[in-house]
Formats: structure tokens, sequence, C-alpha cells
């Protein structure tokens, strides 16, 4: 029965909501504004023009909405809660005999809600609209005939050959620089008529200064009513593929359901490679809804002291001190955990830990 929602759980989170949403349209549009000023640099390379930055950032706002989503929460609630608070209107619901904690789980009960959908457009149309936007932007730079599948790696064409790559990375070098490796590479070379005339492939294929190098070559060619099968350790590829085009159309881990990111994972791990960079956003994506409610939980005990007398200002500057403090702390943790190699699991863990814990001491200072 005290679970019910009453009538003070839908004015509460009304007014909740309502500030939440307006500090997240604020915060996305000012994000995606940036995003567009910034593209401007990129106007005029290849075919990239003005509509191809504006599609861009249009593609990318479903991810913005899902990043900035906790930050807009934190500074939302604050808002929606101080204004409760300067009108006495908190005091009147305390007075009716509602504890902070029945009152927080009302601020929490609402966050839910938009943190559900947050969750299923981070899993649906985030990662697909990224996808779009990479895409978009690649072959309007680059003039590439290029692909992403999503199982199947990078797919990009030249003259007559067909590249398939599982997965890859960009590395920095010694001097300074940048070079390309892409991992299981097969390289699809047909003759005039439409017909495999051989297939190629390489472990890696490395793109430096000096150019492409094909690692653990097999390649396999078709006659008419013959094959031959060549194997070398190493060899040069002359090739005009654009490497920083190729890097740009792999498949980013931002860009990948939370079942994609597992299976990537698990073939990184298999296959020696790194997999780091995709265990932090998959657990990211976990800890997600976890992170969004202790935020908000760990604002509420100030809606009961200090945000009662003070303009919007104020609450402005808390709500930003908490979301920076919260980023912050995770991305320390999450550094730790590359640095360390330690489980990204107790990496995002920490974070609302430490959150609810100062939340939970607040609210006790606060009662006694």
């Amino acid at each position: 029965m005290m679970l019910r929602p009453r009538i003070h759980d839908f004015y509460v989170g009304r007014t909740v909501l309502v500030t939440v949403l307006l500090a997240w349209a604020v915060l996305t549009g000012l994000d995606a504004m940036l995003s567009l000023s910034g593209e401007a640099k990129n106007i005029g390379t290849g075919s990239y023009t003005f509509g191809h930055a504006v599609a861009w950032s249009a593609y990318t706002l479903p991810r913005r909405a899902y990043t900035l989503f906790p930050m807009a929460a934190v500074i939302g609630a604050l808002m929606g809660l101080g204004q409760l608070a300067a009108t006495s209107e908190l005091t009147a619901l305390r007075a009716l005999g509602l504890s902070r904690r029945r009152i927080a789980l009302s601020v929490a009960i609402a966050m839910s809600m938009l943190t559900a959908m947050m969750v299923v457009n981070g899993e649906t149309l985030a990662p697909w609209a990224q996808e779009k936007a990479d895409a978009l932007k690649a072959s309007a730079k680059f003039n590439t005939d290029m692909a992403m599948a999503r199982y199947s790696g990078l797919w990009a064409r030249e003259g007559d050959t067909f590249l398939n790559a599982q997965s890859g990375e960009e590395q920095l070098t010694e001097d300074g620089g940048t070079r390309l490796l892409l991992h299981d590479v097969r390289l699809y070379r047909l003759d005039a008529d439409g017909r495999l005339a051989s297939l190629t492939h390489a472990v890696t294929a490395r793109h430096d200064a000096r150019g492409w190098t094909l690692e653990q070559v097999r390649r396999d060619t078709f006659g008419e009513r013959s094959a031959t099968r060549q194997t070398v350790a190493s060899e040069p590829w002359d090739s005009d593929l654009d490497a920083a085009a190729l890097a740009s159309g792999l498949a980013k881990p931002r860009s990948l359901t939370a079942a994609e990111l597992r299976t990537s994972i698990e073939y990184r791990k298999r296959n020696g490679l790194d997999a780091r960079d995709y265990e932090d956003t998959y657990w990211s994506r976990w800890f997600y809804p976890v992170n969004v409610l202790a935020l908000c939980l760990a604002a509420v005990p100030f809606a009961f002291g200090s945000l009662r007398s003070g303009g919007m200002g104020k609450r402005l500057f808390l709500g930003m001190l908490f979301a920076l403090g919260f980023l912050l702390l995770q991305m320390f943790f999450g550094r730790m955990a590359g640095a360390l190699k330690f489980d990204y699991r107790i990496a995002y863990a920490l974070p609302p830990v430490i959150m609810l814990a100062v939340s939970g001491w607040l609210f006790k200072r606060r009662s006694s």
C-alpha cells in the first residue's frame, strides 16, 4: 500500500519531469549547435556540403540525447525540487506526514520512466542513427563506395577488388603518426565477366607511411578448371584505398548495441585483440540507469536545505557541480580500469555507490 502512487507522487513527478525535459532540451540543443559549427571545417572536403553537415548532426541527436540525459536529469531534478522548496511546497508535503524518503521515491518513479526510454533509445535508435551518420560523413568526405555490415565488419571496393575486414583500429606510431590495422581481411578480385578470379586472406592488413602491407597471406587463384594456392608471410599490397576513409568507416563501439558489443568483446578476446574500449562501452550501457537514479537521489537532500534559500542560478550551479563531479569520478575509475586492467564492472559500480553513500549520509545528517 505504501508504494501505491498517490496524488503527491504525480505532483512532484510532474514538476521534476518538466524541469528535466527543459534542461535536457537546452543541453541537447546547445550540443547539436556546437557540433554543427564544428563540422564547418569539413565542408568542402570531397563532396561534403553544408547539407551533409546538417544531416550528420540530425542523425547524431539520439546519441547526444542519450549521453546528456544523466546531466540533464540531475540539473532538472535539482531545479524542480528547488522550485518546490522555494515555494514551501516541500514543507507542506512534510507537514502532511511524508518523509524525505517518500519524496525521494516520487522523484525516482518519475525519472525511471524517462530512464527506461533512454535505455531503449541507447539500444535501438541511437546506434542505428550514429552508424548512418558515420557512413554519411565517410562516403561524402572521401568519395568512397564503402559500407558497414554489423556482423561482417568493414566492406570497401576499389575497382574490381572488394575488401572485407572483420575489425580494425588506428594506432599511434613512435614518430607521432598513425597506422591502420585491419584484422581478418579478405580480398575478393573479380574478372571482366564478374566471376571470382582470386580470394586473398590476410590475418592483418597494415597501412602506415610506407603504404599497405599484408601479413600471413593465403591466396587462392581460380582458373576455368583449376585452382592454385599460395602462402606468404608478408607482402606489400599496391592499393589506392584511403586509410583515413577506411578508419572512419570502422564500427565504433558507440555505434553498436549491447549484444553486438558482447559479440565484439568475445571475438577480440578469442583472437588476442584489445577489447578494452568495447568493454568500457558495454558496461557503461548496463550501469546507465543506475547512474541516472543515483545522481538524482544523491541530489534530493539539498532540496531540504540549501535550495530553499537561493535562486535558479544556485540550483543550476549545484546541478552542474553534481553532474561534473560524477562525470569526473566515472572517468577516473574508467581510466584506472583501462590502465590497471581490472574489471570495468567495478569501475562503473563505484561512482554510484559513492554518490548514494554521500546522499545517505546527508539524509541522516539533515534528519538528526
